[in-house]
């Protein structure tokens, strides 16, 4: 189904949730409706038991996203616009919007698969980074432009970076602003695979299906216990790991997984 903002969403029979950003026009910029909708689809998947992983994807060759929308010579000049703003408009601004579209990656409690077909800017990037596994098209870059227009990196991009690259890297990254290529982009763990552009949506497709095959309820708990190790001290990582462990013993899937492993046989997973 796609929505009047550009956004596709497609519910699959084998547990997939398809979202395409249609926005070739416009380098598959969101505007703030079509962001606020890929966040509500997100949340929609989070919360629909049907769902047991989710494919990003973007229409065209040449951008995957390149972040907000910029305004139209008929909108207000920035200056204008900012001088408009009153104390706590802009960190409201910020949290209800990018902030809240990269909160609900982060969130959905579904394996989310990314398919980059070209270049990520700026928000766009972020997006990329808050996915679970990335496949990037060897002609695709990420680009942290926030330092070229004078912004303050927002969407996470600090916050996602740091947490993937380290602090030194990710100071370069968001301080300069240069285009990352696809190989460096691997090298730097910033994505996960990186094929021919007309591989990029059949591998993607690939791990989402057998993500989507797989026990649903161990994967939500294994993508919790990866963002608390990331961001907590091993106390906290390891009660978080015992709570999950107590949780995934009652699942219809791990009985059938240690099934199929004592008759030798491959899982057939229900995601419950």
């Amino acid at each position: 189904m796609t929505k009047p903002t550009g956004i596709e969403v497609e519910h699959g029979e084998d547990g997939v949730l398809r979202i395409t950003i249609n926005r070739a026009d416009v380098g598959n910029s969101l505007s703030p409706n079509a962001r606020d909708v890929l966040a509500e689809a997100f949340m929609e998947a989070h919360s629909n038991s049907a769902v047991r992983s989710v494919l990003l994807g973007a229409a065209g060759p040449r951008h995957f996203c390149a972040g907000a929308g910029l305004p139209s010579k008929s909108d207000n000049p920035v200056p204008q616009a900012l001088a408009e703003k009153r104390p706590g408009d802009i960190a409201r601004m910020l949290s209800q919007g990018w902030q809240r579209l990269v909160a609900s990656v982060l969130d959905c409690d579904k394996p989310v698969v990314a398919a980059v077909n070209g270049v990520a800017v700026g928000a766009g990037a972020s997006l990329v980074l808050a996915c679970d596994l990335v496949v990037m098209s060897s002609e695709a870059r990420l680009i942290e432009a926030f330092v070229h227009r004078g912004i303050l990196p927002d969407s996470g991009a600090v916050h996602l970076l740091t947490r993937i690259v380290g602090l030194r890297t990710a100071t370069e990254l968001l301080m300069l602003g240069e285009p990352v290529d696809a190989a460096s982009c691997q090298r730097l763990g910033l994505v996960n695979k990186v094929v021919a552009p007309d591989a990029v949506n059949s591998t993607a497709e690939e791990l989402a299906r057998r993500l989507a095959a797989g026990p649903t309820v161990m994967l939500s708990l294994t993508k919790r216990l990866l963002a608390v190790s990331s961001e907590s001290s091993r106390d906290r990582a390891f009660e978080q790991e015992a709570w999950a462990a107590e949780l995934i013993s009652h699942t219809v899937d791990l009985q059938e997984g240690l099934r199929a492993f004592a008759e030798r046989r491959s899982p057939d997973f229900q995601g419950r």
